[in-house]
């Protein structure tokens, strides 16, 4: 009798152990576990650690919650202003409802993938091609809006969607080099104009000034030779001013001054 219930016992604990081996789950930290009980959704979702199911009854769902990082193929299309273009971006979204991204839709990576590159060339025809290479932030949530609204019933949340770039044809880039070129140009005749209307008025100025006082002429010619004459040159080309030989002029034809008194 002892021997049975002996037999017995250890059966019944054979049988458990394998119950509780086959009915074991562990959920990771970052996941959610969704319980099917014959194709019926059963429950809250499981939390991370240790749970248990019904053997050959129950079907456990692991769901990742962690930030999904996503890139969009490079799609092509033509801008407002009719340019062709290839922009390729990348999406970085999560599941925030295990059991609804589970039944709602059958692969939401996919499905978020689709929507992603759908947008993508929706907002490439909405957009002009300098808002493309200059105001992305823009564009970036105005992507990301429409990559969300339909997520949301998909129990998955859009953190945030970037253009990478964005790929222009070679007579376009040419185009736009010409125009970046033709402008700098412009700027640069611009600054050497107004360059040298100061130097013009300063050099009236300092020509008022030397007429008024023809002598500062002559201590400017010789500034000149002593400046030159550092170089070491043995050849001197110097002008000889008319205003000096105005000055000389002036200079031999004043009387002499009068002696007073004898």
């Amino acid at each position: 009798m002892l021997a049975e219930l002996v037999t017995a016992a250890a059966a019944v604990g054979s049988a458990g152990v394998v119950y509780v081996a086959a009915a074991a789950r562990v959920v990771k930290q970052y996941e959610r576990g969704v319980v099917l009980r014959l194709g019926r959704l059963v429950g809250d979702v499981r939390t991370p650690g240790f749970t248990l199911i019904v053997p050959m009854v129950d079907r456990l769902h692991k769901v990742n919650m962690q930030i999904v990082t996503m890139p969009v193929p490079a799609q092509e299309g033509i801008t407002r202003d009719n340019v062709t273009v290839r922009v390729d971006a990348v999406v970085y979204f999560k599941v925030v409802d295990a059991a609804s991204a589970l039944i709602k839709v059958e692969d939401y990576k996919y499905a978020v993938s689709q929507m992603a590159q759908t947008s993508l060339r929706s907002i490439i025809g909405k957009s002009d091609l300098d808002d493309l290479l200059s105001n992305r932030e823009k564009l970036n949530q105005g992507l990301e809006l429409m990559i969300d609204s339909p997520a949301v019933g998909w129990g998955v949340q859009v953190d945030r969607v970037e253009i990478k770039d964005v790929s222009l044809p070679e007579t376009m880039k040419r185009s736009m080099a010409r125009q970046a070129e033709a402008d700098r140009e412009r700027r640069a005749r611009i600054i050497n104009a107004d360059a040298e209307l100061q130097a013009s008025k300063k050099l009236a100025e300092a020509a008022q000034q030397m007429a008024e006082t023809p002598s500062a002429l002559q201590l400017r010619l010789l500034q000149t030779v002593v400046a030159v004459a550092a170089e070491k040159n043995s050849t001197l080309v110097l002008p000889f001013p008319v205003e000096l030989l105005r000055f000389l002029e002036r200079a031999h034809q004043e009387p002499p001054q009068q002696s007073i008194g004898k």
